[in-house]
């Protein structure tokens, strides 16, 4: 009839398929044992569009500071 059936820890797949990354019950885990930290005290919003490029361009061509040596760069610290 056929080649005999292997015993039960010998089977090529496990009885429950499909079941990898474990039950419901331990969703949001993480989140929930994380400590809430309050949010920062309110900014000013932040410029967009035409008001955020007028910005830029006045930062980069309008106010430039013309001085001795290689130029500043936008990241930098350096006074």
């Amino acid at each position: 009839r056929g080649r005999p059936r292997a015993p039960y820890c010998a089977r090529r797949f496990p009885s429950s398929m499909g079941k990898v990354h474990g039950s419901l019950a331990r969703a949001g885990k993480v989140r929930g044992q994380t400590p809430k930290v309050a949010k920062a005290a309110d900014a000013p919003k932040k410029k967009t569009g035409r008001a955020k490029k007028r910005i830029i361009y006045n930062r980069r061509f309008v106010n430039v500071v013309v001085g001795m040596g290689k130029k500043k760069g936008p990241n930098s610290n350096m006074k």
